[in-house]
């Protein structure tokens, strides 16, 4: 296990990072001295062509539209990602970590994610019943050690060649380092393989993909996500949690006085429990979570959109990500020292009352904001699109498809491994191009 000096990275150095963790499914040699491995990992994810196309993929509000409130510039999964890798990155060093692979498995940990957010998630798990499933997580690996095109190598250069045979040339994606693709794995487990919960819809690898997944997981704890994954997932829960929050009263479909009213806070708490918080729960303890919240002299108990608002809503912003990240760093620190806190050699506390606090304003957006009826309408238009894309490009292909995945189509073995090309297409459109592409097939789709 690595060591927990204190002593920072030379030039081309990455401290307490063993080359077990630096190294690469095609070992590869570095183009420029000085630079680490986790600086360059950082880089070929942030010049991803999956990582631009994020900005056209769905956060909370679909990208392009606009209400009649303020509301000119909605996230997207782009900006999200962005966000989070701020965040991640920041709480990452002041554990330890190394922040350019904490960052890099923030910006890669929603590059699976399909258009039109979580709903579109569901819809193409239900196209691909038949070929091991949908998953945005472990899409995000399946992208990042096959889909995005960066490194081709001959099979026999791979450190597993049990992917290939007959030494052809294949895609290792962006050939991350070990370390920086096991910290973007929040779910080290294939479908069904959930530790406690086998009925989970969460797991981070496709059967086709479980050779690298092997790989990345040598030496690691069964079911353990290492220290960099958990401070990336707890940096997401952050950025989403907060931001969303802050979106909502944006667009004003929050109004901060409603959440004083017991019949209103019941709603929540329905929400909350089972969803955000297990379903045991005291939804007093959600009540007491919120008090803390609206009781800091930072709350916004109001919203306008005049400039002064948008700066004290912008300061409530940075007060809770602070409070939330500041309480994680504070309550690891207690539990492990003040060392270096990489891999595996520590887990990231987070205090229950934080966890509580963060879920409430999940439940507070999931409430006003998702669930308005004007939403339900589109979500269930946006699944029509995904299941008639399936459709049509399942009785057409490999026309329809991409370059890229006409290639992969055409040299699938077997008609499940044709149905998960099928997927990957669908899985890479943005919101906008997937309508169009729906729009395009549209006479074939029924």
């Amino acid at each position: 296990m690595e060591g927990t000096t204190s002593t920072s990275p030379g030039p081309g150095e990455t401290c307490d990072y063993d080359d077990a963790a630096t190294a690469r499914w095609a070992p590869e040699p570095d183009k420029r001295p000085g630079r680490t491995a986790f600086q360059r990992d950082r880089a070929r994810v942030l010049h991803s062509a999956a990582l631009r196309r994020l900005a056209g993929k769905t956060q909370v509000v679909t990208p392009g539209s606009r209400s009649a409130a303020w509301d000119p510039s909605p996230r997207t999964r782009l900006t999200h990602s962005l966000e989070c890798a701020q965040v991640g990155r920041e709480l990452g060093a002041a554990l330890g970590c190394d922040p350019d692979l904490v960052e890099a498995a923030c910006l890669a940990h929603d590059l699976g994610h399909p258009p039109f957010g979580h709903n579109g998630e569901q819809a193409l798990n239900e196209v691909a019943a038949d070929c091991g499933g949908f998953e945005g997580n472990a899409q995000s690996l399946r992208l990042l050690t096959r889909i995005e095109p960066k490194a081709f190598v001959r099979s026999g250069a791979v450190t597993s060649t049990a992917c290939a045979a007959g030494g052809e040339l294949i895609s290792v994606g962006l050939n991350l380092t070990r370390a920086a693709l096991d910290a973007a794995t929040k779910y080290p487990w294939s479908r069904g393989g959930h530790p406690t919960d086998p009925g989970s819809p969460k797991f981070g690898v496709y059967e086709d993909d479980l050779p690298v997944f092997a790989w990345v997981r040598e030496g690691a704890p069964a079911y353990r996500k290492c220290f960099e994954a958990q401070v990336m997932d707890w940096a997401d829960d952050v950025a989403y949690s907060v931001h969303d929050f802050e979106d909502g009263l944006h667009a004003g479909h929050i109004d901060p006085n409603v959440l004083l009213s017991e019949t209103e806070r019941d709603a929540i708490w329905k929400v909350a429990v089972g969803r955000y918080v297990p379903g045991d729960t005291d939804p007093q303890a959600l009540a007491d979570a919120l008090d803390r919240l609206v009781d800091q002299e930072w709350w916004p108990h109001g919203y306008d959109g005049s400039a002064v608002a948008q700066a004290r809503l912008k300061d409530a912003t940075s007060q809770l990500i602070g409070r939330f990240c500041l309480a994680a760093e504070s309550a690891t620190r207690r539990a492990y020292g003040t060392g270096r806190l990489t891999r595996y050699a520590a887990e990231l506390v987070v205090p229950e009352r934080t966890r509580l606090e963060c879920a409430v304003l999940k439940a507070v957006a999931d409430r006003y904001v998702m669930q308005r009826a004007e939403q339900e309408a589109l979500r269930a238009d946006q699944r029509v699109v995904v299941a008639e894309l399936a459709e049509a490009l399942t009785a057409r292909a490999p026309e329809g498809l991409d370059p890229q995945f006409r290639a992969m189509f055409d040299s699938a073995p077997d008609e499940r491994a044709r149905k998960r090309v099928i997927v990957d297409q669908i899985a890479s459109l943005t919101d906008a191009s997937a309508r169009a592409l729906h729009t395009g097939l549209r006479p074939h789709a029924r």
